[in-house]
């Protein structure tokens, strides 16, 4: 993606696809004790064989807090000087990350909107995918702020 600017040209599209990322136990267990989540669905693989999703799970919240790191491998602006996260209208958790997945997503522009202090608030419909699930994990309608 060449400019900032040259996003609004882009709204109803999908803009990007991220390349396919891993989530590992320990992944999911860094994230446990960041957040102090040691639910046992995410943390104890013997005890998670029994629950009904055979193993441990990625705390949903992770799914989301991966978006950032996401668009970041997907997104580079030439103009962009910074960006911030502005937070979110809708996210839904649609089917769990089992640990040991690949995960990535795809970003569709749903709104660009200059905003004061030489910048853009951006609206994405963002998916997480699940390498071969049926269903994403997650859609989120999440907002960015950019800055030239």
């Amino acid at each position: 993606m060449p400019s900032i600017r040259e996003l609004k040209e882009r709204v109803g599209q999908e803009v990007a696809v991220s390349p396919w990322l891993d989530v590992s136990q320990e992944r999911i267990d860094t994230f446990a004790k960041a957040i102090e989540d040691f639910q046992w669905i995410h943390v104890d693989p013997a005890r998670a064989k029994s629950s009904p999703f055979g193993g441990t799970i990625a705390h949903g919240f992770l799914t989301l807090s991966l978006l950032s790191h996401l668009s970041e491998m997907t997104f580079s602006f030439s103009d962009r000087k910074m960006g911030v996260n502005y937070g979110l209208n809708r996210v839904r958790f649609t089917s769990p990350v089992a640990s040991g997945s690949r995960v990535r997503a795809r970003f569709t522009l749903l709104k660009y909107e200059p905003i004061d202090g030489d910048g853009v608030q951006v609206t994405w419909n963002a998916t997480v995918e699940i390498e071969g699930a049926p269903k994403p994990a997650l859609v989120a309608e999440w907002i960015g702020r950019h800055y030239y």
